[in-house]
């Protein structure tokens, strides 16, 4: 699945994009694909221990999911005040930062510690990872014109399943043998890693935004975007387009938080399922997410080649598939049990996840680019909010309502998938936008 040529928007006065992409473009990438992993690993690990992590503390699901929602505290405000900063520092160095501090910030919990310093390491973590989705989209499509988005923007959007994907079966078989405790240290060790190598080869490519105070020609490298900087923010954050891409990524992350922390656990104590039962249908969930990104991807391409305007490619794709989402997770509840229920849980769970690429690509396509970083970065901040309320809310519920707590919990992701849907259908439309920006 690749982005065919369609007309490149490469401005006037400016050099054509080059016909093919640089391996260099694929190295970033490659690597900024396994940065999310490792991102979402570090995330990955209280849902994946939830049951030791409160039998070793002594915490109630209320406590267990105000800890975990703590990531969530300072992760909306660092994505915005870090995005905005994307804009004027180079990103090769803010993502190299957050590596770094990913790991110092989980130390504590491996020495050891009670709750309050669950509640500490998982704010710091939080500040640290939560300009890290849309700082790394904006360091990869750097390296590509906007008609070959789609798929490096959805490879980025793929690590979040594969370190999911890789997380379950090897941290669980950490927690395991060797405790919870371990894992933690596994996932800060390969944060480390992964700086020094990014260190050594990451870095923008030629679409990037000139730095902050250069003129347009000294400084910008060949092909890069011209700037606009005369767009305030709050123009760009008023358009339909970026509401509507805002609102669907909202739906996502939804989806994305209640699952990391809390779908172990309502496998095992809802539905029955042993935990290597309920391993291989976290890996089925994250697995279908996976396969729907990309596939959104090749579709998404494929639409835009045949004249489809983004609307359609993307607003209409990803509306459509939280939309189904939508459908399965608000059948759940009511379904027998058995192999219905892990049907419509995989699907629920898993056609969510294809909006983070599309608001990304959608934005990215709306904005200029000095304006990108801030514009993702404040994006990433509202719709990390979900991430603070979902698995507080379910805690909530558990402990008023026991197993029953689940089916609610589940019922009001669907609700708010449905929303999310309707709001990319009607919102998106890059086209319109950009013109009324540039007006």
């Amino acid at each position: 699945m690749t982005d065919t040529d369609v007309a490149p928007a490469v401005p006037a006065g400016l050099p054509k994009a080059p016909g093919r992409t640089s391996p260099r473009a694929w190295t970033v990438t490659a690597l900024l694909v396994v940065f999310m992993m490792i991102n979402f690993a570090d995330k990955s690990v209280l849902g994946l221990a939830a049951d030791e992590i409160r039998h070793d503390l002594g915490l109630s699901a209320s406590a267990f999911g105000l800890a975990s929602s703590a990531f969530f505290l300072l992760f909306s405000v660092s994505g915005a005040a870090v995005g905005l900063l994307a804009d004027r520092i180079r990103p090769k160095w803010l993502i190299l930062a957050m590596a770094v501090l990913w790991s110092v910030s989980q130390a504590p919990m491996v020495v050891g510690g009670g709750l309050a310093v669950l509640i500490t390491s998982r704010v710091l973590l939080g500040a640290a990872e939560g300009p890290a989705f849309p700082v790394a989209q904006q360091a990869t499509l750097s390296w590509f014109p906007d008609h070959r988005r789609n798929l490096p923007g959805a490879l980025i959007a793929l690590g979040i399943t594969l370190g999911v994907l890789v997380a379950a079966p090897v941290l669980t078989w950490v927690i395991r043998h060797h405790g919870w405790r371990s894992a933690v240290a596994a996932v800060a060790l390969a944060g480390v890693v992964w700086a020094l190598l990014w260190l050594l080869m990451g870095g923008e490519g030629p679409y990037a935004a000139p730095p902050a105070g250069s003129d347009g020609r000294s400084g910008a490298p060949a092909g890069a975007q011209p700037s606009a900087g005369t767009v305030p923010y709050r123009r760009i954050l008023a358009t339909r387009t970026w509401i509507g891409a805002t609102a669907g990524y909202f739906g996502t992350y939804w989806v994305i938080a209640v699952a990391l922390v809390w779908l172990p656990s309502y496998l095992q104590d809802a539905l029955g399922y042993t935990s290597a039962g309920s391993t291989r249908l976290v890996m089925l969930v994250w697995g279908l997410g996976g396969v729907v990104v990309l596939g959104q991807a090749g579709l998404t391409g494929r639409l835009l080649q045949r004249g489809a305007s983004s609307r359609w490619a993307r607003g209409g794709v990803g509306g459509v598939l939280l939309l189904i989402g939508a459908a399965a997770c608000l059948a759940l509840p009511a379904a027998p049990a058995g192999a219905m229920t892990a049907m419509l849980l995989v699907a629920g769970f898993g056609f969510a996840g294809a909006m983070s690429s599309v608001a990304v690509t959608t934005v990215t396509e709306l904005v200029p680019a000095d304006r990108r970083g801030g514009s993702l970065g404040i994006m990433n901040a509202v719709v990390t909010t979900a991430g603070l309320m979902a698995p507080t809310l379910t805690g909530h519920l558990v402990d008023t309502h026991g197993a029953e707590g689940y089916r609610y919990a589940v019922l009001i992701t669907g609700v708010v998938l449905l929303l999310s849907g309707a709001a990319a259908l009607t919102l998106i439309d890059p086209a319109r936008d950009a013109r009324r920006l540039s007006s």
